[in-house]
């Protein structure tokens, strides 16, 4: 009897969980060792009163069953209200683009097209991505399941780098089409639609990998949206956010620079009138496009520094509200582009622009009303 009291008090005032786990597994089991083990452990802190720390939590939120505890839920009102907003008008002012785009003829033409598709992307990233997020932050928490936060992430990856890319192809083609570096060759409709091959095609090859394995799409801190796994400290998962990051970021906006660079030098000799058969129209279109560029910059460029903060830094604390503000803020940018578009394209007609998109509704009818 004595014997075996001396072997359970050994056993509690053990500082090592694993010698305990070693003399409990003769006679039971791996799990039952392992609970009486943790048991016992909770028990010394208390009898030998070195400290009174909290045994270790044993559950975690679950992004999926509930909101995260210790945010309160008027900060995911918030969240849901603006990307209403967001939502809204993206949806209407992109589908107007494509709208107007379709019915005025002189538009329907191979320099236009990459700009409509990026109106197709924008829309696209709204109608999932802010769609989704309106009705996640209205419950708190990504209730949709694992499943949806896979497609979610993915499809607003997808678009949005479709969207990058769109950029990167249209300053090519203005290049292209100013700078002439291929003699009297013409942009025609058959390179504008291989220039949208590519840009989706490429697009998907490097977004959807995280589905098969390589990485994969999760919950982001706030845990009403989902994107990649930037916070893994994985090796594996590291290689693909630095072959995303290159071939769908710095790749991309590589051709931006370039192309955009060569431009500005032939605009800077057409202010001095070396080459006055350029046509002012493209001048126009070219600002447009650099504008454009910088409004997309803006809106997620601070998204991308965040992502390449949390990936250097994977461990990292941070407030998950905090966390959220640059994803979030990055869903603007599909505002920008349509408000852009409407006026600085010379080309639109004067009902459209004279409508003034601040006024969605009173637009959309004026174009159903004139154009049908």
């Amino acid at each position: 009897m004595l014997q075996s009291l001396d072997w359970l008090l050994f056993l509690i005032l053990t500082t090592s969980r694993e010698a305990k786990r070693d003399f409990l597994s003769v006679s039971v089991s791996k799990q039952v060792a392992d609970t009486l083990a943790w048991t016992m452990d909770t028990l010394s802190l208390s009898v030998n009163a070195v400290s009174y720390t909290v045994a270790p939590v044993l559950s975690t939120d679950d992004p999926f069953s509930g909101p995260i505890k210790n945010i309160e839920q008027w900060n995911f009102t918030i969240l849901a209200v603006v990307m209403f907003v967001i939502t809204s008008m993206s949806l209407t002012e992109n589908f107007l683009v494509m709208f107007i785009t379709f019915k005025v003829k002189q538009l329907r033409q191979p320099l236009n097209y990459i700009i409509v598709n990026l109106a197709i992307a924008d829309f696209l990233v709204s109608l999932t991505g802010g769609a989704i997020s309106f009705l996640t932050n209205a419950r708190g928490y990504f209730f949709l399941g694992k499943w949806a936060c896979t497609l979610e992430g993915f499809a607003v990856t997808f678009f949005g780098i479709v969207a990058l890319w769109s950029l990167a192809v249209l300053s090519f083609e203005r290049f292209f089409v100013i700078c002439r570096p291929l003699g009297n060759i013409r942009l025609q409709a058959k390179h504008a639609i291989v220039g949208l091959l590519f840009v989706w095609t490429f697009s998907f090859i490097w977004t959807f990998p995280p589905v098969l394995g390589w990485n994969r799409y999760t919950v982001s801190k706030i845990g009403t949206t989902c994107e990649p796994d930037w916070y893994s400290t994985n090796m594996t998962d590291h290689s693909y956010i630095i072959t995303f990051f290159t071939t769908c970021f710095i790749l991309p906006l590589g051709v931006i620079f370039f192309c955009y660079g060569k431009l500005l030098r032939k605009l800077r000799k057409v202010s001095h009138g070396r080459l006055a058969n350029v046509r002012k129209p493209e001048r126009q279109v070219t600002r447009m496009v650099v504008v454009m560029i910088v409004a997309f910059m803006v809106g997620w460029t601070p998204y991308a520094a965040f992502s390449i903060l949390v990936t250097a830094y994977p461990t990292i604390e941070l407030d998950p509200r905090l966390a959220s503000i640059p994803a979030f803020f990055s869903k603007t940018a599909a505002v920008y582009n349509p408000i852009i578009y409407v006026f600085m394209n010379k080309q639109v007609p004067t009902y459209f622009r004279a409508s003034r998109p601040h006024c969605v509704f009173r637009t959309l009818l004026a174009c159903f009303s004139q154009c049908m």
